[in-house]
């Protein structure tokens, strides 16, 4: 049996996740409060293992009542783990600033707020009711730069490459003048290779255009930049899967995130593929 536990922040794009993992054959409870998850487990999930056999629950903090309730969630993951459920936390956020403009845009109300509290204050009150909960997430996923259609992928790339039971790899490339991955376990800086933007007929192309991938293959530093990379995690990849853990995200930046960090991310895509590894690929600019 499978039970995804869906959490993290109000405006994250949990519901969206949720939609699609319905969509995924997962049959989804939102906004279950904690306090009934040991019951949900024991009286209904193990009760009737056909029907529940794929289950997504989304958690959150709907209610300051709950603090003392997610406190006790890592309790909660073990409980489950013993009743021989596979059970995975995927969590989900996004920059402060990025929530604030999402509730403008959508005229939502965070659940938290009221008439004397206001919406950034009860971001930080959220952010901190969440605590317990993110240290035993297996996957950050941080939205403020995801769109719709990018959400629901990742979503599904990790759905289906989980079912595979071997660890899978989120490769992403960025732009650092567009900020760093918040959800990324490794980021590597190639901002120190030859930068093809300063030919002018390769500055509007990207890394995933010939004439880029004929420029930096040509480059013997840029060969030995993903000759580290690779060696260096093919040596430490076998150490989190030895952890359990079920997904790893590894993001190559450089200025804009068109042309370096695009190519280094396609070549260590294809270079884990080439070794059986689960493999999502994200550009993070590109999209």
């Amino acid at each position: 049996m499978k039970l995804l536990i869906l959490t993290g922040l109000s405006g994250a794009g949990k519901s969206i996740a949720l939609h699609t993992l319905e969509d995924s054959g997962f049959f989804c409870i939102d906004n279950l409060p904690i306090t009934l998850l040991d019951d949900f487990i024991s009286n209904v999930m193990l009760q009737d293992q056909s029907t529940y056999r794929k289950t997504a629950i989304g958690i959150d903090a709907r209610n300051r009542n709950q603090g003392e309730s997610l406190d006790a969630f890592a309790d909660k993951l073990t409980f489950i783990r013993e009743q021989g459920i596979e059970c995975d936390v995927v969590y989900m956020q996004a920059e402060e600033g990025v929530l604030l403009k999402r509730y403008s845009e959508t005229r939502r109300r965070h659940p938290l707020t009221d008439s004397n509290l206001p919406l950034k204050e009860a971001l930080k009150i959220e952010k901190d009711m969440l605590k317990s909960v993110v240290d035993c997430a297996d996957l950050i996923i941080d939205t403020s730069r995801t769109h719709y259609h990018q959400l629901r992928e990742l979503i599904r790339d990790y759905v289906q490459e989980g079912a595979q039971q071997k660890i899978s790899i989120q490769t992403q490339s960025f732009g650092f003048k567009h900020g760093i991955p918040l959800d990324a376990d490794f980021v590597f800086d190639a901002r120190c290779l030859p930068n093809p933007y300063w030919s002018p007929e390769l500055r509007g192309l990207t890394g995933r255009d010939q004439a880029v991938v004929g420029f930096l293959q040509s480059e013997l530093i840029v060969s030995e930049f993903f000759q580290d990379i690779s060696t260096f995690l093919e040596r430490w990849i076998p150490r989190f899967e030895k952890e359990n853990r079920s997904y790893l995200t590894v993001a190559i930046g450089c200025t804009g995130g068109q042309h370096r960090s695009v190519f280094l991310i396609d070549s260590l895509a294809r270079h884990f593929q080439s070794k059986a590894f689960n493999v999502i690929v994200r550009h993070r600019e590109l999209q």
